[in-house]
């Protein structure tokens, strides 16, 4: 027998992860480039403290007070009404991801998605032990329902899941596609996934999922406090939906799965909420002068409502990548073929980035 004992379809598989690497400007895992305020950051070390003193116990199960404060805060940002009942919370919104699937995946079912796609989807249904099928998407990104109606009908899956805004493209879904695919995804008992880990930086007009919470039962909406909350330290990943889903994760999750002091950071944090995301309309800005840019040197550039921005194509992207990380600027090669990931930062990152894709490129 081969040592370890590992399952055979997890030997010679990769871990996931971007590369991290000591550069000045790191660009590639999408980051909030501003960190939080001394008085945010004077806030969470109380509250840290105040928990410490407490860590001979085991935390609130329920994370009752986390509950309550994302609720309100979702009720502000797209939801209404949503109750501490609708809410769940783990450790990144990978767990989240995680947990659904091992609530509502598993031997025999199905996961569906649509690519380009966030690359860990996959993984999750790997590990959750659930079959995994990948769609595509038009040339330009946006989404083929017609597509999308025949795989779902041929595959039956219990879970869809759609990032919106997508990793990696950017690219926001509508209103009337979540709508078509959660009732599709419904005449076969499965789940929709919207997950919306970049909401918060789509462009106005651009509404988020939860508006359609209330009359699609089938619907979980996904949300992290890594990236508009400048919070990716601190893990802290959460989902809106029916209280019965809800109650559903508590079977698979493990006993007390987040601590008290990942509780106090993420309640603390949500007492700072319109100073932490104070920043969004500077990325959004940024992200808006930097589509212009490129567009305006010829390269190609998909529309984002996210901090982030897929541009290209290139004959050989991987060049290109390691032409820009000679000059200090660190970006992402994922996605299609040809196709690089630009995380947005502050103005001066922005600047070098341009100033290194120019010398690269011209």
């Amino acid at each position: 027998m081969t040592w370890p004992p590992l399952r055979e379809e997890l030997r010679g598989v990769e871990p996931y992860g971007a590369p991290q690497l000591d550069v000045p400007v790191q660009l590639n895992v999408n980051e909030n480039p501003y960190p939080p305020s001394a008085r945010c950051v004077a806030d969470i070390a109380t509250a840290v403290a105040e928990a410490a003193s407490t860590l001979n116990r085991y935390p609130d199960r329920e994370f009752t007070e986390l509950r309550e404060g994302l609720a309100a805060y979702l009720s502000t940002d797209g939801g209404r009404g949503i109750t501490p009942e609708q809410v769940w919370a783990a450790n990144g919104s990978n767990e989240v991801m995680l947990q659904l699937l091992q609530a509502f995946g598993g031997p025999g079912r199905t996961a569906v998605s649509f690519a380009p796609t966030y690359s860990m989807y996959p993984e999750y249904a790997r590990d959750a032990m659930t079959g995994w099928v990948a769609g595509r998407r038009h040339e330009d990104f946006s989404f083929d329902l017609d597509h999308a109606k025949a795989l779902i009908a041929e595959h039956r899956p219990s879970v869809v899941l759609l990032p919106s805004p997508n990793n990696p493209t950017g690219t926001a879904l509508p209103h009337e596609v979540i709508g078509a695919v959660c009732e599709l995804a419904a005449e076969h008992d499965g789940l929709l996934v919207i997950d919306e880990a970049y909401a918060e930086f789509r462009r106005e007009g651009t509404p988020s999922a939860l508006e359609l919470l209330p009359r699609m039962r089938n619907l979980v909406v996904t949300r992290t406090m890594s990236k508009a909350f400048a919070l990716a330290g601190a893990r802290l990943g959460y989902l809106a939906a029916a209280p019965e889903i809800c109650d559903a994760l508590r079977v698979v999750r493990l006993p007390y799965h987040l601590s008290a002091v990942t509780q106090a950071t993420a309640v603390a944090a949500l007492r700072h909420a319109p100073e932490l995301l104070g920043n969004v309309d500077t990325l959004r800005a940024e992200r808006d002068r930097t589509v212009a840019w490129l567009r305006e040197r010829g390269h190609r550039v998909a529309d984002s409502d996210a901090n982030f921005v897929l541009f290209g194509l290139f004959e050989d992207r991987h060049a290109v990548w390691q032409g820009l990380l000679d000059r200090g600027v660190l970006i992402r090669e994922t996605g299609p073929d040809g196709w690089l990931r630009v995380s947005i930062g502050t103005a001066e990152e922005m600047t070098a980035f341009k100033d290194a894709l120019g010398e690269v490129v011209g």
